[in-house]
Formats: C-alpha cells, sequence, structure tokens
C-alpha cells in the first residue's frame, strides 16, 4: 500500500524524528527509510501508515 511517495521524497514519522529519505519499497512491502546520524548512515523500513511528507517551508 505505497503511499504515493517517490524514491528520494523526504519523509518523516507521525509521532516525530528525523528527516529522512524514502528509498523505496522494501522485501515486504514497507516503505526503505535512509537518515544520518552525524556521519553514520541509517536504514530502516516501516509502514507506510507511520510515514508522512515533509512539508515545505
Amino acid at each position: 500500500m505505497a503511499e504515493a511517495f517517490k524514491e528520494g521524497d523526504l519523509v518523516e514519522l507521525k509521532s516525530g524524528g528525523p528527516t529522512m529519505t524514502y528509498g523505496g519499497e522494501a522485501m515486504y512491502g514497507d516503505a526503505l527509510c535512509y537518515w544520518f546520524e552525524g556521519t553514520k548512515r541509517q536504514c530502516e523500513t516501516f509502514p507506510y501508515a507511520v510515514l508522512q511528507r515533509v512539508k515545505d517551508g
């Protein structure tokens, strides 16, 4: 159930947290997201229902 995110879109958890880059759909249908903590890249999958696109501005 991909929300109309495109690869490269900036997303965030609806509950807050870091701005992440949407990297596409993962193996089991979740969203694959990347972000940095300092200089270390992090990667995790999340259900689409918990994500929202980051608003411009």
